[in-house]
């Protein structure tokens, strides 16, 4: 007995049976061909079953009429074609991806029958159609014994079918069947299967895969296609759904009540009973009967994911215990099970159960300490080329298998050194290190945490420029050095008024441009520049060269000033060592200084924002003094008036005056006849039958001063509110070329429009001051007489409505 306590409350118990039972010779075709088993092939044209069998080779005789020594059998009336072979060796399936001979969780089965093929009888008429049929039986008799000792089958398949779109009854398929003298064990004789949503007639093509129960019963798509033509349900190039495959999956079933019976196990490959779509899968079988095995590692490591499984019984219900300490990542309810262990052992059991069989099983399991890699003492920081590291390997638990290096932390590549220590010389690139550690074979090896050696490029010191200047006395500007091409930081800049002995300049800079100033004496000047952890490197050195005689004094105002448009700026110098100045910008006032000090003054009005530099020399200093005057110079001032307007005596007239600036602006009409306020943007004028032509300026003055002036005409008609129009205009000339009406007092257009003799609307508008110009869609109309027609209201509401005749002259 093996018993283990489960929780608090249940002992689950599990009996063991003696491993002394024996499978039939060559169950599981270890003779490397099909000797003891018997194998027919066939057509399916009139269905699956014994009336498909069309070729038998008996277990009694040797090929052609039977198996033994028989390594391969060829497809019904196919002899290019195997239907049947024994694989003595694994490759990989093209469809599914699968080894052709498995190892499941450990149990290699090292021999497997392949039943089936691809090839297919679609457009062939030979055996009158329909699809091929393989088969193999194996008839042996149970020992005898008794009935509560379990004898089991244990059998592995794998599958590869194409969809034939056909009612379920009629899609290819893989069986296993399992039969006694009083017949078939149905609990332990499955087929497999596509399912359908049969929604075709019997025979017929197109009914829709059910590919959700599909993948529930383990298949899945393959990415291969076909090899036979028309493979699709639509024909040509159509594969939706094609091919489908199902990879190894263990099954088993219990023969101990029939003990001292003959039994005959059965497996068979069929394609679709039309004959279109085939058929075809690996059986592997077991070459143990006595009982149920529980597959998975007896030794297992500390903190890990193990798998334990059992061939699958059709139909059952699973109950798995594991130890206290372990827990379960993946279901319980199923064959397969996952587990996380711990630092103890114990013991994992099983029972499966279904309406025939009742199976249980237990295996001891022993848990091994995991390694421990620890952590790498010596990370640090060396200068490339000549260099060396030494790292040390510490608080590790385990054997040291190897060292692992990688410059980018992503690939990394083997050291062959298994020790603790590691010497890391003349690096050139950042690298990281670690180390694998093992303890045995089953558990996987730790890796330590990364150390880094992070290796700093060589310092250089760079190019300074210029490499050769001159600084007069009293050149407060001084000379800008300006470093560039180095790798590495300024650490300080020098000094050396011999070439030979070096000074730090005080304050320390390390910046990469350096002015310099206040010398009295040729001096030469450097950068000390550093990478990281590498020895400092020099710039190039520069030469400073002492001019005893003065650098120019001027005193410049403005510095930088802003205008208005228009107006004008006065630059002013007052030259208090110099001989000679220029101007930039402009050519004028320029000249040679006679005596110290010297004053100028150079007026500038320029249309845009303009830089003015003064260059003042000083004879014998080669060096300039530059002062910049910088004039902003402001957007011109536009002011919009309005349109010129008509009215008549007593109508209102309101102004409305707009500056581009953006304010506030100050607004100032001249004349400030007839108006309400000659102070504001929008004053209001009415005018007499003394009034007749005005022409209004409009200054606006923004709060800088700066001014704009706008212009209005107002013609006064001593009439009542009325729309006049003219009676002829020349379109395409100079004046008179658009044909407006002349709205007098009137305060809207409803409509004017224009029709050609032909009675043609050939212009329309409501808008006030506009008119036509002679064109239709672009197209200029002919000369001659054209009725033209207006409606509006002037300003007291009363509606005006007048037609007429006009002549358009070309």
């Amino acid at each position: 007995m093996k018993c283990r306590l489960s929780g608090l409350l249940v002992l689950l118990c599990f009996r063991s049976f003696s491993q002394t039972q024996t499978c039939p010779v060559n169950i599981n075709y270890a003779s490397g061909d099909l000797t003891h088993w018997y194998a027919y092939t066939g057509n399916n044209m009139h269905g699956n079953g014994p009336g498909a069998i069309l070729h038998v080779y008996d277990s009694v005789d040797r090929p052609p009429s039977g198996t033994i020594g028989a390594r391969s059998i060829t497809e019904s009336n196919l002899n290019s074609v195997y239907g049947i072979q024994i694989n003595t060796f694994a490759i990989t399936d093209p469809f599914g991806g699968f080894p052709t001979v498995p190892t499941i969780n450990g149990y290699s089965y090292n021999y497997s029958i392949k039943l089936g093929s691809t090839a297919v009888t679609r457009g062939n008429q030979q055996n009158g159609g329909g699809g091929y049929v393989r088969g193999v039986s194996y008839k042996f008799t149970v020992p005898p014994g008794p009935a509560t000792v379990p004898y089991t089958m244990t059998y592995a398949y794998a599958m590869v079918l194409e969809n034939g779109t056909h009612i379920s009854s009629q899609q290819p398929l893989i069986s296993a069947t399992v039969s006694t003298p009083s017949g078939i064990i149905s609990c332990a004789s499955p087929s497999y299967y596509l399912p359908t949503f049969n929604n075709v007639t019997e025979g017929g093509r197109g009914a829709t895969l059910d590919s959700a129960t599909a993948k529930r019963n383990g298949f899945s798509l393959s990415g291969m296609n076909s090899p036979n033509s028309d493979p699709g349900q639509n024909g040509g190039s159509d594969y939706l759904e094609d091919v489908w495959v199902k990879g190894w999956t263990e099954v088993t079933f219990d023969l101990s009540p029939y003990r001292g019976q003959e039994v005959s196990l059965t497996f068979e490959a069929d394609n679709c009973i039309p004959g279109g779509h085939f058929a075809y899968g690996y059986i592997a079988v077991r070459n143990s009967c006595a009982g149920l095995e529980i597959s998975g590692q007896p030794q297992v490591c500390n903190n890990s994911i193990v798998t334990y499984s059992v061939p699958a019984l059709a139909g059952a219900k699973y109950n798995w215990i594991i130890p206290d300490s372990w827990k379960l990542v993946s279901s319980d309810t199923s064959n397969i099970i996952q587990i996380k262990t711990s630092n103890l052992g114990g013991i994992v059991g099983v029972r499966e159960k279904n309406s025939c069989a009742n199976l249980t099983d237990t295996i001891q399991i022993k848990t091994l300490p995991s390694p421990v890699a620890g952590n790498i003492l010596g990370s640090t920081a060396v200068c490339e080329g000549e260099n060396t590291t030494v790292l040390n390997l510490q608080n590790y638990s385990g054997s040291v298998l190897d060292w692992l290096s990688s410059t980018d932390s992503i690939h990394w590549t083997h050291i062959l050194n298994n020790t603790t220590q590691y010497t890391a010389a003349n690096l050139d690139s950042s690298t990281f290190y670690k180390v694998r550690v093992g303890k045995g074979d089953v558990c996987p090896p730790d890796t330590s945490r990364e150390a880094v050696i992070l290796v700093d490029k060589k310092s250089l010191g760079g190019q300074l420029d210029p490499p050769e200047s001159v600084l007069c006395a009293g050149q407060t500007a001084g000379e800008t050095l300006t470093l560039s091409g180095n790798y590495g930081s300024v650490r300080r800049w020098q000094y050396s008024e011999d070439g030979y002995n070096w000074f730090d300049t005080q304050p320390i800079d390390t910046n990469l441009i350096k002015t310099v100033k206040d010398i009295t004496v040729n001096t030469q000047f450097r950068a000390v520049v550093s990478n990281g952890v590498c020895p400092a490197d020099t710039s190039s050195v520069v030469r400073i060269e002492f001019n005893p005689v003065r650098f120019p004094v001027a005193q410049a105002e403005p510095a930088d000033t802003t205008i208005c448009y228009g107006t004008v700026a006065t630059l002013n110098a007052n030259i208090e060592i110099g001989t000679s100045y220029a101007w930039s910008s402009f050519s004028t006032g320029n000249s040679t200084i006679g005596t110290n000090p010297y004053a100028l003054q150079n007026p500038v009005s320029p249309e845009r924002s303009t830089d003015y530099v003064l260059r003042v020399m000083n004879s014998g200093c080669p060096n300039a003094l530059l002062d910049t005057f910088h004039v902003s110079v402001l957007d011109p001032v536009i002011v919009d008036a309005g349109k010129d307007t008509s009215v008549v005596v007593g109508e209102p007239l309101q102004f409305h005056a707009v500056s581009s600036d953006a304010g506030p602006d100050n607004f100032l009409w001249t004349p400030s006849t007839n108006l309400s306020n000659a102070l504001i943007a929008d004053p209001e004028a009415v005018y007499s039958a003394f009034d007749n032509v005005i022409r209004y300026a409009v200054k606006a003055t923004t709060p800088f001063g700066c001014t704009g002036v706008g212009y209005i005409t107002v013609k006064v008609f001593k009439t009542r509110p009325d729309i006049f129009v003219p009676n002829a205009f020349t379109p395409g000339q100079e004046i008179n070329s658009i044909f407006r009406p002349v709205p007098v007092g009137i305060s809207s257009i409803e409509y004017f429009r224009i029709y050609n003799r032909l009675g043609q609307l050939v212009y329309s508008t409501s808008s006030l001051g506009r008119g036509w110009d002679g064109r239709l869609n672009g197209v200029p109309q002919d000369s001659g007489g054209y009725v033209w027609m207006v409606k509006g209201t002037d300003y007291t509401g009363n509606v005006i409505v007048k037609k007429g005749m006009m002549v358009l002259v070309r």
